[in-house]
């Protein structure tokens, strides 16, 4: 009769292999649950590979076993267990009970020696067993009927597969560990004899130790290096040899209080699974369960909402009499929840396809206006619609909550509706609230906030190139999916808001900074941003002719024809055939041609690598701008509109898509050309204005450092100042190179840069590095104490703010590997900078947008890129716009220090900044 093999699983090998070997994994809140994860991979792989057989992971239990009291040394060199790795224990052996798998482990014995008692006796029955464990002492009980699987490499060890990887069967396995000891348990073996000495005896002689010592007089004869003085070696430590056999010999006799039966897996206990998910922050497998459980029909445990068990009353909207009536609903509301329908996720060519809204949780409605299949039911008109809803949807007073309401604003911009009373968003919400801990997109925030797994868009309009548009999905389909999206977006707002209303600082934050920028944000991507399509071709072409260049000058260089693009055949030109010095190698242990190894090459003056950084350099512009951007114009308007995004950085800073504006190089003469094909219209020119120093003269103030707020204070010119004082110079003999140098000092110590750091960028030795650094800290006393005070704080609260309130957590902070956390120190120096110059930029986005609107002038904001705002404005009111926009700027935030704004004008963006 044929068995599903027994799974017995070395859960401590698996742990601690797991720990060293995967990165390290933390949640929000800075819990380590990396090993956790990799067990539970592993688990779950064996699980879909022997779907009907009886399971156990065994685990070692607490305090000592017979073996410590047969060697006192035994295991004594393991470094006790790290605590990012001691943590992790009780969540594991909660997870694996909750997945329904029996856990074993028994005092007084290891894992190995339960695994070894439940394999005999399995073995004993003719019944098969599958061992899986890294542990090589496991080979001993290889049989006929056990086997070993790795389950991390996925190697499989039969009797066969034991003889070709250790040189001896399974039944000379403790003999070989008697013999060569074992360094990680401390087994002492017979010293002088390793591996393949052990292999040559044991085979031989033909026999174990008995054998062995039995016929010590052959030993010298045998073909083994060394054989001779091997015979005193054995003599000297039999007793240590027999010691060490009964150390790795697995106990196969344990009294188990477990039945066969009692190895079978239940099923999983899904509340369980889900409640330690939810902690251990494992989105996916918590997305597969809330769905699993949704299918089902099952109720679903509490989340942090109330909702999270919430029915349902979705409508489809198709009369108007049921309209009108949500109509009054939305009326009487003290806020509603409204989100839009469309057929693009490029707002400024999307179509209206329909819009839901929601007043009470777990009520909502869809209005479909648009969708277009066959046998759709008819639809009310969307020019009524929006008739109906533009005084609503256009009332200041009337609140609405959104989840990334900027992409329905410009929605509803191309219908001539200007959005307004959008009092709150929930992606902004849950950024404010921490931007670290999740994503902020509604599947994820609805997971983590509401314990509830949303309707996908996959789920309804399928994936890849047949992948329907909104408009052609059946509203069997689009009606719960829409409405559901406002529903959610209201609970998560209800969910959301007590918890900043909690931290006054944050609501603030989102009420004063976050909430009054996307309106004026929406306005800048409907702006958009005129570009010389010509200029860009000329552009392009250029770029092509340079990385020919090049291309052959490479070629001569290395002295034959190779792809540029290929690591393997740069690897070789550089380090074999032109002997370049290995920086550092890839994790399958090549020399490495990443980015940072050929800058450091074309640092050390390296012709070759030089040249492929600029090849690479203009590739990447060529395809990214020059060749992008004229694709990239929209058809309708004439100009590209970027994307900006409010929830994606950790320090509050925006970021741009489509095209990505951050990226543009301005320190070489091709980025700038970029830029100059940024032009202003005819009869206009443009405006750019942009903060000098501003994380500098943060630093400045909250550091409160006097020789700081001095130098800004009296608008002296800070790098010079600092060279002054570090260098011991008067102020009028600082040389353009001190002054370079100084200005790596005030930048460098911002980013928390090391003297080896230092030392690279301004071509000094380490030590001279060092000294500018000490100097630095002896003249400006205020920043030292400031650094000092921001790692204390942050390893006591876990987080840093800005001068506004935002907070920015750093959960590596309490990491156990220091490199991780020296990094979060770094990080936590200067977060409260960057992030203080990302609320002022958005304070002063919302004055100049405010100014714009109340006045009228003939003036539009067009980009915003790092600490400049650029401005289209019409010739005539230039200066006006100017003597404005800079006092606008600078009165964004009241420091200790002058905030010093410039603005210049040109016909393109280069000429102005």
């Amino acid at each position: 009769m044929s068995h599903a093999p027994l799974i017995l699983v070395d859960g401590s090998s698996y742990l601690y292999r797991a720990f060293h070997a995967l990165p390290p994994l933390m949640t929000s809140t800075g819990k380590p649950t990396g090993a956790v994860k990799g067990v539970l991979n592993m688990l779950l792989s064996l699980r879909r590979q022997y779907p009907d057989s009886p399971f156990a992971v065994v685990f070692d239990a607490k305090g000592p076993t017979f073996r410590d009291e047969l060697f006192a040394e035994y295991k004594a060199h393991r470094p006790a267990m790290p605590d990012d790795l001691r943590s992790q224990v009780e969540p594991l052996h909660a997870c694996i009970r909750a997945l329904g798998l029996p856990l074993l482990n028994v005092e007084g014995v290891e894992a190995d020696d339960v695994i070894g008692t439940l394999a005999r006796s399995c073995a004993a029955a003719k019944r098969p067993v599958v061992i899986s464990t890294g542990d090589k002492d496991m080979a001993q009980l290889v049989c006929e009927h056990v086997t070993l699987v790795n389950t991390m490499s996925g190697s499989v060890l039969d009797i066969e597969g034991v003889r070709e990887k250790f040189g001896v069967g399974p039944e000379l396995i403790i003999d070989f560990l008697a013999l060569m000891g074992d360094k990680i348990d401390n087994i002492p073996g017979v010293p002088g004899i390793g591996e393949k000495t052990a292999c040559g005896l044991l085979n031989g002689i033909g026999g174990g130790l008995d054998v062995l010592y039995a016929n010590l007089d052959k030993v010298a004869t045998l073909p083994i290096r060394g054989a001779k003085s091997l015979v005193t070696k054995l003599e000297q430590h039999r007793d240590q040899a027999y010691m060490s056999y009964q150390l790795a010999t697995i106990k196969t006799d344990v009294k188990l209080d477990v039945t066969f039966e009692e190895l079978l897996p239940e099923e999983p206990h899904r509340e369980a699974l889900i409640a330690l998910y939810k902690e251990m922050e494992f989105k996916s497998w918590l997305d597969d369960l809330l769905r699993e459980a949704k299918d089902s029909g099952e109720p679903l445990p509490l989340g942090e909402s109330e909702h999270a068990t919430l029915e349902v009353n979705y409508q489809t909207v198709l009369e108007q009499a049921d309209f009108e009536a949500w109509l009054e609903k939305l009326k009487a509301a003290d806020l509603f929840a409204l989100d839009t329908e469309t057929n693009s996720l490029d707002a400024h060519q999307a179509d209206l396809v329909g819009i839901s809204f929601a007043v009470t949780a777990g009520e909502a409605a869809y209005v479909p206006v648009a969708h277009s299949y066959m046998g759709v039911p008819s639809q009310l008109d969307r020019d009524a619609v929006l008739g109906a809803l533009k005084p609503l949807l256009e009332d200041e007073n009337t609140l609405k909550v959104m989840q990334h309401g900027k992409y329905d604003m410009n929605v509803f911009a191309r219908y001539g509706i200007t959005l307004r009373g959008v009092a709150f968003d929930t992606m902004l919400e849950s950024y404010v609230l921490d931007a670290t801990a999740t994503r902020h997109d509604m599947d994820s925030l609805s997971l983590k906030y509401l314990g509830h797994s949303t309707i996908r868009f996959e789920d309804i309009a399928g994936k890849g190139a047949k992948q329907l548009t909104f408009d052609q999905i059946a509203l069997e389909q689009a009606g719960p999916y829409a409405a559901e999206d406002a529903d959610v977006t209201l609970r998560l707002h209800q969910t959301l808001w007590p918890k900043l209303e909690a931290t006054p600082a944050l609501a603030s934050v989102l009420k004063e900074i976050e909430m009054p920028l996307v309106p004026a944000l929406a306005r800048i991507e409907q702006n958009g941003a005129f570009v010389d399509r010509e200029l860009l071709g000329v552009q392009s072409r250029e770029l092509g002719e340079k990385m020919i260049a090049l291309e052959k000058e490479a070629y001569e260089l290395a002295g034959q024809e190779f792809n540029l693009g290929s690591p393997k055949q740069l690897g070789e030109i550089l380090f074999v055939k032109l002997g370049l010095p290995v920086v550092s190698k890839t994790a399958s242990g090549q020399p490495s041609t990443a980015e940072a190894v050929l800058q450091e090459l074309a640092d050390q003056d390296y012709p070759l690598p030089k040249v492929i950084m600029q090849h690479r350099s203009m590739s990447k512009l060529k395809s990214t701008y020059t060749d992008k951007l004229p694709q990239q114009i929209n058809p309708y308007t004439g100009r590209i509109h970027t994307s900006y995004h409010q929830a994606v950085t950790a320090t509050g800073r925006l970021s741009s898509s489509d095209p990505n504006l951050q990226n543009i190089p301005i320190r070489t003469a091709e980025g700038r050309r970029i830029r100059q094909a940024f032009i202003a219209p005819k009869g206009y020119k443009l405006v750019a204005a942009d903060y000098s120093q501003i994380e500098l003269r943060i630093m400045a103030h909250l550091a409160q450092d006097e020789g700081l707020l001095y130098a800004f204070q009296n608008d002296l010119d800070v790098h010079r100042a600092t060279a002054a004082e570090v260098m011991g110079v008067r102020l009028d003999e600082v040389t353009n190179e001190q002054r370079r140098r100084a200005k790596a000092i005030n930048f460098g110590l911002i980013y928390g840069m090391s003297a080896f750091g230092l030392a690279k960028q301004i071509g000094v030795g380490r030590n001279e590095a060092q000294a500018y650094i000490d100097r630095y800290f002896q003249r400006y006393p205020g920043v030292l104490a400031y650094m000092e005070r921001t790692r204390a704080q942050v390893v006591e609260q876990g987080y840093v703010e800005t001068l506004f309130g935002r907070r920015l957590y750093l959960p590596d902070i309490g990491s156990k590997n220091q490199g991780i956390r020296r990094g979060a120190e770094r990080a936590a120096i200067n977060a409260p900078m960057q992030g203080t110059a990302a609320d002022i930029m958005k304070r002063a986005m919302v004055r100049v947008d405010d100014w714009l609107q109340k006045t009228g002038v003939d003036a539009r904001v067009i980009l915003q890129v790092h600490d400049e705002l650029v401005l289209e404005v019409h010739e005539d009111v230039v200066e006006t716009v100017r003597e404005q926009l800079c006092p606008l700027m600078s009165g964004a935030a009241e420091l200790d220090v002058p905030l010093l704004v410039e603005a210049g004008v040109g016909c393109n963006w280069d000429e102005a900044h």
